[in-house]
């Protein structure tokens, strides 16, 4: 099984299914969980850009990405990678 990577680029599809590339920016595992945090792939590209919009999505067996549906587990998530940023 592949392990999600700092740099790796997912294709998702918006609301409006439209295609988005994100980048994953940082891996972090939280009670046995791995998390991701991604931004979008021509933000994190763009040298210009100072402001990336940073996101977190839950990685499921199979290597897929999923949102985060509660607001507790996505403050918790928030709150580690901030914490693992900090150290």
């Amino acid at each position: 099984m592949e392990k999600i990577e700092v740099g790796d680029i997912f294709t998702l599809y918006d609301e409006n299914n439209e295609e988005q590339e994100i980048e994953v920016l940082g891996t972090l595992s939280i009670d046995g969980i791995e998390y991701a945090a991604v931004g979008f792939a021509e933000e994190t590209q763009d040298d210009s850009t100072d402001d990336i919009d940073v996101f977190f999505l839950r990685v499921e067996e199979g290597e897929e990405l999923s949102i985060i549906e509660s607001d507790e587990e996505f403050e918790m998530v928030s709150l580690a990678f901030k914490e693992a940023g900090e150290e």
